[in-house]
């Protein structure tokens, strides 16, 4: 099981805009660390663009994406830190937000 740092919402400063190189490092981001599904990120985990409140790669329908065995994928986005945080509802339906670790990059750890 892979461990999550839980943040507030108020620890964090998300970008109003993402770029082609950041949504597409996001999308890469997420397809190295679910396992790289062979049918393909946009078949496993369909993603769009939006800009409402910040911006984020969120997840176009309801996921069956669990995190933790309880929670389920919402979105990710990037912080003006650049660090990768994930949106999750856990499963009360309350919005957490999750911060990605260097390590879990680096290792490869899959969900």
């Amino acid at each position: 099981m892979i461990k999550l740092k839980t943040v507030s919402v108020d620890m964090l400063t998300f970008k109003k805009k993402l770029s082609m190189i950041e949504q597409f490092a996001i999308k890469d981001f997420l397809f190295k660390w679910v396992g790289g599904p062979t049918e393909g990120l946009d078949d496993f985990l369909p993603l769009e663009y939006t800009e409402n409140v910040f911006a984020k790669m969120e997840a176009k329908q309801v996921t069956d994406l669990l995190i933790n065995q309880d929670e389920h994928f919402r979105y990710a986005t990037i912080t003006e830190d650049n660090q990768i945080v994930i949106g999750i509802l856990d499963s009360n339906e309350e919005l957490k937000h999750r911060i990605i670790s260097l390590d879990e990059v680096l290792i490869g750890k899959h969900l």
